[in-house]
C-alpha cells in the first residue's frame, strides 16, 4: 500500500528538537493502522501506515522513525521480526506492539526483548497516545544522548578518549587516521593512563567492529597458563588439560587481539607470538596442526622495550613487529589542561551510574584537584571522582568529599604567586584584574571554560578580557 506523509498544522520542522514525531504503523488490517495513524496526528505525529509485515520491515530500512507501533501476529513476518529489525537498525527507536488476548504471553517476552510496551486490541485510543507519545519522548532523550556523545567526542575527543590539550589533540588525530586500517599498533604510556581505552576505540572505529574485542593481559599469568590462554591446548597436553580448549587468538578470529603489558611476555611465548604475527597461523599446545587466524593485534606496555631488547629480555623482531604504529600517551601531569574536562566527564558517568543528582563540584575542590600531582593518572582520577560522588550527600562535589590523598594535602595558595596582598596595593585595578587572570589561567593548564568558573564571570567575559590584556 502506498502511503502518504501527513504533517500536522502548525508545528516548525526547523529546530530537531520540535520537529514532530515520526511513526510507522504496520498492521495487515490496513482499516485499523489508518485508525491508527489518525489518532497520533491529532497530537502531532508524522505517521506512514504499512498493511503488511514484510513493507513494514522495507520501510523501516529506508526510513527513520521514532516510534514503530506493530501487530504482533501476522503473517510472513510478524511483530516479533519488526521488533528485531528495528532494534538493528534503529536503535533509538523506541517499538509498541498491538496484540489481542490470546497472544499476551508472546508480547509479554517481546518486552524482554526491548519493546516500549504493548497495547491490547481493540486499542483505547487515548491510552495509545499517551503510550505513543511517551515512548516518542524515550527515543529522542536517547537521539539526544546520542548526539550529547558524538559532540563531546568531536569537541573533546574519540570514541571515550577525552581530551583538548595539544599532546591529547595530537594522539587523538593519530587514532582518526590508524583506526580504519589492519596496522599492528603499540601503545605506551605509565600505569594509568588509558591504554586499553585507546585500544577499545581503535576497534570501534576499526572495519572489525562488529567482531570480537580480546583483551589479554600477559603479566597476570605464568607462562604456561598464557601460552593456553592465547594460543589454546588439546586434551592432553599437560596434567590439567582434561579438554580441548580454544585460545584466545583463534576466538578473535576476524576481530582485534588486545594484549596488555606485553613487555612482560616470557621470550618461549614471544617467539610463538611472533610466528602468528609473520604467517597468521596458531598452534595448539600439544597439537602439531596449525590453525589459520585474521587477527588485528594491538599492544601495549609501561615499560622502555628498546631497553628491554638490550637487556635480552625482550625479540627486536617482535617490537618491530609489534610497533607499525606507535602511540604514546601522556601521563596526567603532562596534560593538566584535560582534567576540568575529565572531572566533568566523570561527575556525568557516575552521576548516572550510582543514580545520584550531583549539581557540581565546588571551587576549593577543584583547586585542590588542580593542584594534586596524580601519579596513577587518569584512573586514579576517575576512581577519586567516583569516590566524592558514592560519599557526597548534598548535590555538591566539596572538599569534604575528597579521598584522604587529597584531603590530606595542604590547601593550594589563594594569593597570585610570588604575590602578596602587601605587594598588590599601589596598583590599578586594573593591573590587579590582569594579574588574577593571567594566575587563574595558569592554574587551570589554560583551561578557559574552568577559569571563568573559578573566577565567577562567564565565558564571553572571560575571552574579552583575554583580549583587552593581551594574555
Amino acid at each position: 500500500m502506498a502511503t502518504q506523509k501527513n504533517s500536522p498544522p502548525n508545528i516548525s520542522t526547523e529546530d530537531p528538537e520540535k520537529s514532530p514525531l515520526e511513526a510507522l504503523i504496520v498492521d495487515n488490517d490496513e482499516s485499523h493502522a489508518q485508525v491508527v495513524a489518525e489518532s497520533l496526528q491529532r497530537v502531532g505525529f508524522v505517521c506512514q501506515v504499512a498493511g503488511s509485515g514484510p513493507l513494514g520491515a522495507q520501510m523501516i530500512d529506508e526510513n527513520l522513525f521514532d516510534v514503530i507501533i506493530t501487530d504482533l501476529v501476522m503473517n510472513d513476518v510478524d511483530g516479533l521480526d519488526i521488533l528485531a529489525r528495528a532494534k538493528a537498525t534503529l536503535p533509538n527507536c523506541e517499538v509498541i506492539l498491538m496484540t489481542g488476548h490470546g497472544s499476551i504471553p508472546s508480547a509479554v517476552s517481546a518486552m524482554q526483548q526491548g519493546a516500549f510496551n504493548y497495547l491490547l486490541k481493540p486499542l483505547k485510543l487515548d491510552q495509545l497516545r499517551v503510550i505513543a507519545q511517551r515512548a516518542g519522548e524515550s527515543a529522542r532523550l536517547r537521539s539526544t544522548n546520542v548526539e550529547l556523545q558524538r559532540r563531546l567526542d568531536e569537541k573533546y575527543g574519540f570514541e571515550g578518549v577525552i581530551g583538548d590539550s595539544p599532546k591529547m589533540r595530537a594522539v587523538i588525530e593519530r587514532l582518526r587516521r590508524i583506526a580504519p586500517t589492519n596496522a599492528s599498533v603499540l601503545i605506551q604510556g605509565e600505569t594509568g593512563t588509558g591504554k586499553e581505552l585507546v585500544a577499545q576505540s581503535l576497534h570501534q572505529n576499526s572495519p572489525r567492529k562488529n567482531q570480537p574485542f580480546v583483551a589479554l593481559n600477559c603479566a597476570a599469568l605464568s607462562e604456561n597458563i598464557l601460552e593456553s590462554e592465547l594460543f589454546g591446548h588439546i586434551k592432553g597436553a599437560f596434567t590439567d588439560a582434561s579438554t580441548d580448549r580454544v585460545g584466545k587468538f583463534q576466538f578473535a578470529h576476524n576481530g582485534t587481539m588486545f594484549l596488555d603489558e606485553v613487555g612482560d611476555m616470557p621470550m618461549a611465548t614471544q617467539i610463538k607470538l611472533l610466528r602468528v604475527l609473520e604467517n597468521g597461523e596458531i598452534t595448539r599446545v600439544g597439537s602439531n596442526d596449525p590453525i589459520k587466524v585474521n587477527v588485528r593485534v594491538l599492544s601495549a606496555t609501561n615499560r622502555n622495550l628498546e631497553e628491554s631488547i638490550e637487556s635480552g629480555d625482550f625479540r627486536s623482531d617482535l617490537y618491530h613487529r609489534l610497533k607499525v604504529v606507535t602511540i604514546r600517551l601522556p601521563n596526567l601531569h603532562e596534560r593538566s589542561q584535560d582534567i576540568p574536562i575529565l572531572v566533568d566527564h566523570f561527575i556525568k558517568q557516575f552521576s548516572a551510574s550510582h543514580q545520584k543528582r550531583i549539581k557540581g563540584m565546588s571551587v576549593d575542590a577543584r583547586k585542590r584537584i588542580l593542584a594534586f600531582d596524580w601519579p596513577g593518572n587518569v584512573r586514579q582520577l576517575r576512581n577519586v571522582i567516583e569516590s566524592m560522588v558514592v560519599v557526597d550527600y548534598d548535590g555538591l562535589l566539596d572538599v569534604d568529599d575528597l579521598p584522604e590523598e587529597l584531603s590530606d594535602q595542604p590547601e593550594p595558595a589563594t594569593e597570585p604567586s610570588g604575590n602578596s596582598l602587601a605587594t598588590l596595593v599601589g596598583k590599578s585595578l586594573e593591573d590587579i584584574e590582569k594579574l588574577f587572570v593571567a594566575e587563574t589561567l595558569q592554574a587551570t593548564a589554560g583551561n578557559r571554560e574552568e577559569a571563568a568558573k573559578m573566577l565567577g564571570i562567564g565565558e564571553r567575559t572571560l575571552y574579552r578580557k583575554i583580549k583587552e590584556y593581551e594574555l
